[in-house]
């Protein structure tokens, strides 16, 4: 059987941790940040993980991770 490819996109959104959850950078925080408060760019700065329901998608773009 054929190598299957990579997402290259996906590759470079999404990180897996040694557990098996998908890392990703939270979305709203490269521009316009004079009209977000303090306390939401703070929270901005932490990556988050993604849901598990979504995760099952993103792992099948991702094979050999």
């Amino acid at each position: 059987m054929p190598k299957i490819k990579t997402h290259r996109g996906a590759a470079k959104r999404f990180k897996l941790t040694g557990k098996g959850k998908i890392k990703i950078d939270r979305a709203y925080g490269s521009h316009m940040m004079s009209n977000k408060t303090q306390k939401q760019k703070r929270k901005l700065r932490k990556a988050a993980y993604m849901f598990e329901g979504e995760a099952k998608r993103v792992r099948k773009l991702l094979p050999y991770s």
